[in-house]
């Protein structure tokens, strides 16, 4: 039988405000949290997970989350940059493929994919 991707762990310094920032992003609230942890629980009941460590993120990812959303991916990467995202890597193409690279306010990166309907 397959394992199921039951968290998604980040390690950072504060993790309630991180856990808040995506709480913005997936438009889940921001379930149980103290001053170690904090944890949003997606629709498909996987859970985002914020641990608190004493140690600054220092590299680039070696696995990160990739977004689809809704919206236009423009619209959405806007969104994110108003709510705290930093744009990293703008990797759209004149023909609208492509994906933009952002971090959450703790450097963590992420990218945003084109929508649905931009397929």
């Amino acid at each position: 039988m397959p394992s199921l991707l039951q968290n998604v762990a980040f390690d950072c310094a504060v993790p309630v405000k991180l856990a808040r920032f995506w709480s913005e992003v997936t438009g889940q609230p921001v379930d149980d949290y103290d001053s170690f942890y904090a944890t949003v629980t997606l629709p498909n009941d996987t859970v985002l997970y914020f641990a608190r460590v004493p140690e600054p993120k220092t590299v680039k990812n070696r696995v990160h989350l990739c977004l689809r959303p809704d919206v236009p991916r423009d619209v959405e990467v806007e969104r994110l940059i108003g709510i705290g995202a930093r744009l990293v890597s703008d990797r759209r193409k004149p023909n609208g493929q492509g994906w933009v690279v952002l971090a959450d306010p703790e450097g963590n990166e992420f990218c945003v994919l084109r929508n649905a309907a931009g397929r």
